[in-house]
């Protein structure tokens, strides 16, 4: 599987899942913190819960600016780390009667978590610019880096509440896994240098930046993300209430037991994309090599059609007693939606970012990039905005509603599938 690719891909495989285990153990018991600690209704936790995402997928903008024009990638990326390092020890120390830390601890970390992951990814798309053909590849690959650690991240937060019963634990773990990220991605300093190109000395030319653009193809390119951009918002939506209405679901609808807690389902998702992207990567292997692999907007449509699969098995859920709050549910029906949020996240999150990489003027990379997880702060702000309301609605209505934005941004996605495919090779 990995024969074929660069051997400083292994750097940032290696920071960015040390990096996550620091965000998804904080996924993991954010909102229950907010819920049992901090004691909050469902309005201003969702209030908070989308702010805190939006700030960190609406940062990349200015963090892919700051990689192009100034800083370069690498040290970018490490400031990143940095700040996120600072932000979980905000949380640590945070309390009822001491909420200042919180706020700002999550300031840091959406601030962090922007610059950070924005000049991560234009990192990887640079190393596959003489290999085009790999980048989907690299991009999957790149993902289960991203996921082994979001597996191990509930567990951690899992064993932490069992054998200690406290959050605050939880936040001091994920400071100390970005300390680990920080230090592997300085240990590949040297060999990512040729791919950073403001931060290098002597910039090397690509060959995607050696061939110069028809008149006018730039803005075309532009035009053609600005579309994938808006499209996806729906997706992010629906896909960040894992952290939020499916964490409530399971804390006051599914049964609980001692070895599988509200927290603990954050881990099927990751876990389900560890064994299912090395399938997936065999499988457009052998269509590629046949000739028929799917362009890319094509496996983001499929995405959102199987999305929408992920919300309506959830009204189901809610409709044969979910809706009463009371935990009675099977934890099937919540490991069954996250299968196949998972095979949609396979198909959309690594691919989208992989089309950004092949689509954007190489100028303007980290930008585009950036463009991508504003898309993201757009979706996970608005996955906060609709989920203050999940107590408000009976819950099977909260999710088809879910299901009726993805099938909108499905269509989107089939409506505009030439424009989007013209630059997608």
């Amino acid at each position: 599987m990995l024969k074929k690719h660069p051997k400083a891909m292994a750097f940032i495989f290696f920071a960015e899942m040390w990096e996550r285990v620091g965000f998804y153990t904080l996924l993991a018991v954010l909102v229950l913190y907010m819920d049992k600690v901090l004691g909050w209704p469902d309005t201003r936790k969702g209030d908070v819960y989308g702010i805190f995402l939006a700030l960190c997928y609406f940062v990349p903008l200015l963090g892919g600016w700051i990689g192009d024009r100034f800083l370069g990638r690498r040290l970018t990326v490490k400031i990143g780390a940095v700040l996120m390092a600072a932000g979980y020890v905000g949380l640590a120390v945070s309390s009822a009667a001491r909420t200042m830390p919180f706020f700002l601890g999550l300031f840091l970390i959406g601030v962090g978590t922007g610059i950070f992951k924005v000049n991560m990814a234009v990192l990887l798309g640079n190393l596959y610019a003489a290999m085009p053909e790999l980048k989907d590849a690299a991009f999957n690959i790149y993902y289960m880096g991203v996921n082994i650690g979001a597996t191990i991240a509930p567990l951690l937060a899992t064993f932490i509440s069992v054998k200690y019963g406290s959050y605050n634990i939880s936040f001091w773990i994920c400071s100390a896994g970005l300390l680990v990220a920080l230090a592997v991605f300085q240990a590949g300093n040297k060999a990512l240098a040729r791919v950073d190109y403001r931060g290098a000395a002597k910039p090397s030319v690509t060959a995607a930046a050696a061939i110069p653009a028809a008149p006018g193809e730039d803005g075309q390119r532009i035009a053609t993300l600005i579309i994938l951009f808006f499209t996806v918002i729906f997706f992010w939506v629906a896909f960040y209430q894992n952290a939020f209405a499916l964490t409530l679901f399971a804390e006051r609808s599914t049964r609980v037991f001692s070895w599988l807690r509200p927290e603990t389902y954050q881990f099927f998702e990751p876990f389900f994309i560890l064994l299912l992207t090395p399938l997936l990567l065999m499988l457009f292997g052998r269509l590629q090599a046949k000739g028929r692999e799917p362009a890319t907007p094509v496996k983001i449509f499929f995405g959102m059609l199987i999305m929408a699969v992920s919300m309506i098995i959830m009204v189901f859920a809610s409709q044969a007693g979910g809706n009463r709050d009371v935990p009675i549910m099977s934890p099937t029906w919540l490991i069954g939606t996250y299968f196949f949020v998972t095979v949609a996240e396979l198909l959309i999150s690594p691919m989208g970012q992989s089309f950004v990489s092949k689509v954007a003027p190489p100028r303007l990379a980290g930008l585009m990039m950036g463009g991508w997880f504003a898309a993201t702060a757009a979706g996970s702000y608005g996955s906060g905005l609709l989920g203050k309301y999940y107590s408000r609605f009976a819950h099977h209505s909260f999710f088809l509603i879910l299901t009726g934005l993805l099938c909108v941004s499905a269509v989107l996605v089939l409506l505009f599938m030439k424009k989007l495919k013209r630059f997608a090779a």
